[in-house]
């Protein structure tokens, strides 16, 4: 397993417990000697689910030439997004190249990390091929296979989330399909690398898309004075035809503000013309945490206060409730737009110690109920367990709630 993160630690972990031997590679020194310590570093997982993978055989190493000894390699290493919108390849690029120069006849290689289609074939197939002097189809097997971790997710796991696969060939797909049937319930053949690709990019742009139309909504139906929320509820009603999406500050996490623009990109490069919905629902979406920070500047004006001196205390800062990833949060634009606007801004989140925007740490409030009572202005950016958001609401100022969650008429919501 080459990357020990959110997505390669927890598929590690199902295929432990199903007798398999797994060595995990990585190339942080960190991570390996934490993970053999039995620390986690992931939100899935527990110290106590690392201690009983070390139990099950399970080893971490820095040192590519173990790769040798597998049987199978699997790519779980980051893709961020880099300049023009694709994703950065460079931790793709060299996880294959570590498994090139280890390659033996007969082992089957998996990509899982999310890219644009073809980059199984176009990227990592040629690599794989010029540093071993194998063949892909013939001398070794290879295959794209989405991952669909989703943190703090208590339902769907590793092993009960439905696995896409797609061969290089035939008899590649039958090699990936055996491998992920041993520790995953069910898994799903497509036609090949490029369509297993390209499902995981319409799974998240599917999302994103949703995500815009509500968040768009969530503007005009203000002015309009029509409650989303119930609107949302009563629509939800339909047995047929209608799913629920939900407004936000905006979205976070490396899927659904990062994949959808993998397609986008390889739409424009290959194709010369724009993947509108995506760019557009890009654009909504993008741009909510500036229209909060309007709200809340337009909440104090209301009451005759400038935002410019007020302090203003943001609730859950990560961009999923109830984990600590903070990754493409959108509490991270909300906060420097309010600070660009003069406030002093506050956090809170039971899940963040400390919490870095641009240069700045700011400052972490331990007395929930206190900062909220003394705060010109309250934001429930994330919705955690841990807050009783109609509680907040009724000892604050002026509280804004982004999630709809508050019942109070004290709330004022997104």
């Amino acid at each position: 397993m080459l990357g020990l993160g959110y997505v390669g630690l927890p598929l590690a972990q199902q295929a432990t417990r199903a007798g398999m031997t797994v060595l995990g590679f990585d190339v942080k020194q960190s991570v390996v000697d934490s993970l053999a310590a039995g620390r986690s570093h992931v939100d899935d997982l527990s110290d106590a689910d690392v201690t009983e993978m070390l139990a099950g055989g399970f080893r971490t190493t820095t040192d590519e030439t173990l790769i040798a000894r597998a049987d199978t390699a699997v790519i779980c290493v980051p893709t961020p997004l880099a300049e023009g919108d694709g994703p950065d390849l460079r931790a793709v690029v060299g996880a294959t190249e570590a498994i090139g120069r280890n390659l033996r006849p007969g082992m089957l290689v998996v990509l899982e990390s999310t890219t644009y289609p073809g980059t199984t074939d176009e990227v990592v197939r040629p690599l794989l091929e010029k540093l071993s002097g194998l063949t892909a189809g013939i001398d070794f097997h290879l295959a794209f296979s989405p991952e669909r971790i989703d943190p703090g997710n208590e339902r769907f796991g590793a092993r009960n989330t439905p696995k896409v696969v797609g061969g290089y060939t035939t008899g590649c797909a039958d090699r990936v399909t055996a491998f992920y049937g041993r520790f995953v319930d069910t898994v799903v053949r497509t036609k090949g690398t490029r369509e297993a690709e390209t499902a995981k990019l319409l799974e998240n742009t599917y999302r994103h898309v949703n995500i815009a139309l509500v968040n768009e909504m969530a503007r005009f139906c203000h002015e309009l004075d029509i409650d989303l929320w119930d609107v949302i509820q009563a629509a939800a009603t339909k047995p047929f035809g209608f799913q629920a999406f939900y407004p936000g500050p905006g979205v976070g996490g490396h899927c659904i503000p990062i994949d959808p623009n993998y397609l986008s990109h390889n739409v424009r490069s290959k194709l010369g013309y724009p993947f509108r919905f995506v760019e557009l629902a890009q654009e909504i979406n993008a741009t909510m945490p500036d229209y909060v920070a309007r709200r809340a500047q337009n909440l104090l004006n209301v009451d005759g206060q400038a935002v410019h001196g007020a302090t203003i205390l943001l609730l859950g800062v990560t961009y999923k409730a109830n984990i600590a990833d903070q990754r493409e949060s959108p509490a991270t634009p909300l906060a420097r737009q309010l600070a660009s606007l003069g406030a002093t801004v506050l956090y809170h989140d039971p899940h963040v110690p400390s919490w870095r925007v641009g240069d700045v740490e700011l400052s972490r409030i331990d007395d929930l109920e206190g900062a909220a009572a003394s705060a010109d202005l309250v934001i429930l950016v994330q919705h955690h367990r841990e807050y009783d958001a109609d509680h907040l609401a009724g000892v604050a100022k002026r509280f804004f709630d982004t999630r709809g969650v508050t019942t109070v008429r004290e709330a004022h919501r997104l």
